[in-house]
């Protein structure tokens, strides 16, 4: 059975209103579990920003005289140059001010950046794009899932209800598919009780989705209670509890829905990146999730050091924070990659803003990266290295920064590699992660 035909089926719809925001999207009958591996205990959470974040902001090319010529009004002092300077990285970047809080990752080497990095499909819409980046598969719109879906079912070692977990309202293309991946909501109330809990309904809908039915409906009832169960118990476990304080409650939309897919602006993105990480510390079974901010496309007053951009970054630096805080421990074994489906116009516009653009920055976080540096090839903002003459170029395929850590990190080799990025046939960046 296909998910979207379980989402749309009459007899779904009760199951689907029951669990009101938890979900385990199923595997196909009689898929077995590999044997365990001593990779069992690493994790990968993906944060995807969708409306494309300004990546010369976030890591800016303080070093480039084209960049203060390109952006008048919103260029990034240089560091040491007062109030709202770049927080120095090394002679050539410098970080937004904004996310000084994560300052100290960088110090000790567990967070990196790689630069003009991004998908090489040069479209610049935020559907096609986002879309070419969750499949894997750019240029090519027929992937029928996503690639952390299909590296779920590549990864080793047995197979779990909360193996990978959505944080999200919607189920995201990037883990559609048919491994079973569980599902939490966003915002204060998601660990909150609902009816599903109840022995009277699991018992009464036990009864109506037999684990024989023809639609199949039993076997994703049965993972969902399962998944859901086990969610309740690793929580439960960690005395974790839904705040209420006022930062939660604001988990507000971009105002563009076409850009950010429903994903929830970043601010309220610190209480729900708290209860990932914890929910990922808690539970050793939890080996993949994903979770996605809006809010990026920054046509208009952008602004530097200070303004809209500057207050989205500050939260999501808030955010991340947060995610490394509720891992605790785990961040040993943790790689954290931020990512965003294409940056922004090298020239800001007559609105005091940036258009869509092509090639960004991509973000590692966690204790195997080999942080401290600013990776990938940097082809400079001179107007004979611009795309088009006004974007910066792609020198890095996406999937170059993530094939090492799906190797390295998570265990696979060539053959599953060649499952998740069907038709990748370019080199693996290094240097990423520690050896």
């Amino acid at each position: 059975m296909r998910r979207r035909d379980f989402l749309i089926t009459p007899s779904a719809a009760g199951l689907t209103a029951a669990t009101a925001g938890w979900s385990l999207w199923s595997r196909p009958a009689g898929a077995t579990a590999p044997a365990t591996t001593a990779h069992d205990r690493r994790k990968l959470v993906v944060v995807m920003l969708r409306g494309a974040v300004d990546g010369l902001s976030v890591v800016a090319p303080h070093a480039e005289s084209a960049y203060y010529e390109s952006r008048e009004a919103i260029a990034l002092a240089r560091p040491g140059q007062g109030e709202g300077a770049l927080l120095p990285l090394d002679s050539r970047f410098g970080l937004h001010p904004a996310l000084g809080r994560l300052m100290p990752l960088w110090e000790r080497g567990q967070m990196g950046f790689v630069h003009a990095s991004g998908s090489p499909d040069p479209t610049r819409s935020h559907f096609d794009a986002q879309d070419y980046m969750e499949s894997g598969t750019p240029g090519r719109k027929s992937t029928p899932d996503g690639w952390m879906n299909r590296l779920l079912a590549q990864l080793p070692g047995p197979a779990a209800p909360t193996r990978a977990l959505n944080m999200g309202t919607t189920p995201p293309r990037i883990l559609a598919g048919s491994a079973s991946v569980a599902s939490l909501g966003v915002g204060p109330r998601a660990l909150e009780a609902k009816a599903i809990d109840s022995p009277e309904m699991q018992s009464a809908l036990g009864r109506l989705y037999g684990r024989e039915d023809a639609m199949g409906m039993g076997r994703t009832f049965q993972e969902t209670t399962e998944g859901r169960g086990e969610i309740q118990r690793r929580m439960a476990a960690s005395g974790e509890r839904s705040p209420r304080d006022a930062r939660d409650m604001d988990n507000g939309r971009s105002r563009d829905p076409s850009a950010d897919a429903g994903a929830p602006t970043a601010r309220g993105f610190a209480g729900d990146a708290l209860r990932l990480g914890r929910l990922i510390q808690a539970d050793p079974q939890t080996q993949l999730a994903f979770t996605a901010v809006g809010g990026w496309d920054t046509h208009v007053n952008q602004g530097g050091a200070r303004g809209q951009l500057a207050n989205r970054l500050n939260s999501l630096g808030e955010g991340l924070e947060a995610l490394v805080q509720g891992l605790g421990e785990g961040m040993r074994d943790t790689v954290i990659v931020v990512m965003s489906e294409f940056g922004r116009t090298v020239r800001q516009n007559g609105a005091g803003g940036t258009d869509h653009g092509r090639g960004n920055v991509m973000w590692l976080i966690g204790g195997p990266v080999a942080g401290g540096q600013v990776l990938g090839e940097w082809p400079g903002l001179e107007r004979s290295a611009l795309v088009d003459g006004r974007d910066l170029a792609v020198t890095t395929d996406f999937r170059a920064v993530l094939t090492p850590i799906l190797r390295a990190h998570l265990g696979l080799g060539d053959a599953a590699l060649a499952q998740v990025f069907p038709g990748y046939g370019g080199a693996a960046m290094r240097g990423a992660l520690r050896t």
